[in-house]
């Protein structure tokens, strides 16, 4: 049973999961993913998450329209599983950076991120008119990369020897998707 607040902020609805509007009252979510060593270990930025870095980050990004960024959730319970969110963007470009993770560990496996990539992508294009999504991601991190490939995202670039904010040097590539061809 999906609760009030989802249904109020839901944004789109797949067969598996649905998008809502981020809240403050997703603070202690976003805090408890972002510090899962599974998820941290996969971004740039590696720093302990706060509610207070949190709370700035939504007050800073969220609320300016820098940042757009949703919750996904499972369609049949309701319950928040991680995030997907649009960075830096760009209205005159007309593109953004693509970000998602998902947090609970039980939720891996399940097909989430897959829907969750391709729900934004119709988003990103439908409702805000973006024409390109670019994203980066670690070449060892095969799961994320074969979920962006499938919702259309292709290899442009290769990024190596990237430093993360606690100092490890991975390998990235970075991949875009033109978001034209769903714009109906």
């Amino acid at each position: 049973m999906v609760g009030t607040l989802g249904i109020w902020n839901m944004v789109k609805e797949g067969s598996k999961v649905f998008l809502r509007k981020i809240t403050y009252d997703d603070t202690p979510f976003i805090v408890k993913w972002r510090n899962n060593e599974r998820v941290r270990n996969n971004f740039i930025y590696r720093e302990v998450f706060t509610e207070e870095g949190h709370n700035s980050w939504m007050k800073n990004k969220v609320e300016t329209g820098e940042v757009i960024q949703l919750i996904i959730c499972e369609k049949e319970t309701g319950r928040p599983v991680g995030s997907v969110y649009l960075r830096d963007v760009d209205m005159d470009l007309k593109e953004a950076e693509y970000g998602i993770f998902i947090g609970e560990d039980d939720a891996l496996g399940k097909g989430y991120g897959n829907e969750a990539a391709t729900l934004m992508c119709e988003y990103a294009a439908r409702e805000i008119g973006l024409k390109r999504l670019i994203l980066r991601v670690f070449t060892d991190n095969e799961p994320a990369r074969k979920s962006y490939e499938h919702a259309g995202f292709v290899k442009t670039e290769d990024l190596p020897g990237v430093e993360c904010s606690d100092g490890e040097v991975r390998d990235m590539i970075l991949m875009e998707k033109k978001l034209a061809d769903m714009v109906e």
